[in-house]
């Protein structure tokens, strides 16, 4: 048995003699290009994101929806979150762009490594901004529902004649609280699927980079 392992050995060594043997500078723009192209992939897909909510909003946004937002008092709420979101997008684009830019022009190891930590800390800044603009807009959605609806006089007046107006708020937020919190895990599992393996890829490469360096 030793005896045949020891060949096994010897066979691979031979073989391992034959290969092409990888120098610092092959190694490192192999990782450059794919770290390249993956964050590439996130600029790309930022683009296609923004061009998909903005077309939803163009579609099912009408005259008659801003109507209904008047009516249920988030009109100015609900417009200066729209601006805001649209405007900070647009910067995180840029971002992306710019990351892009930047690791296309990448001459170092060290730039390299830095410039993927950058881009880790720009996609986390984007999927936690993106995630608080969901909850301000589906909290203000649900509070001009329930407090200014059209059915919302009547529950409230039925809750208050049945001296329940206290247990109906608390159910209310309670049931509220809970929606909320299941859409947003819903909205965190869609952004780590989108760009968890993105990151993952990215993170392999920066432990490759790191590991060249010592």
């Amino acid at each position: 048995m030793m005896d045949e392992l020891e060949l096994l050995k010897k066979d691979w060594q031979k073989k391992e003699e034959h290969l092409p043997k990888l120098s610092y500078e092959d190694i490192y723009k192999m990782i450059w290009k794919k770290s390249s192209s993956i964050v590439k992939w996130m600029f790309y897909i930022s683009i296609i994101e923004f061009v998909f909510w903005a077309t939803i909003n163009l579609v099912f946004t009408d005259a008659e929806s801003w109507e209904l937002f008047r009516t249920l008092h988030v009109y100015e709420i609900t417009l200066t979150v729209t601006l805001i979101n649209y405007a900070v997008l647009l910067y995180f684009i840029f971002k992306f762009y710019s990351n892009y830019r930047k690791i296309s022009f990448t001459d170092s190891s060290k730039k390299l490594m830095k410039t993927i930590l950058s881009v880790k800390r720009t996609v986390t800044q984007y999927v936690w901004f993106n995630i608080a603009i969901f909850t301000v807009s589906l909290v203000t959605g649900l509070y001009g529902s329930v407090r200014y609806g059209p059915d919302s006089k009547k529950i409230l007046d039925a809750a208050e004649h049945a001296g329940n107006q206290t247990i109906f708020w608390i159910l209310t937020i309670g049931a509220t609280l809970v929606m909320v919190m299941i859409l947003l895990l819903l909205v965190w599992l869609f952004y780590k699927l989108l760009y968890g393996i993105l990151l993952k890829r990215l993170k392999k490469n920066y432990e490759e980079l790191r590991q060249l360096e010592i």
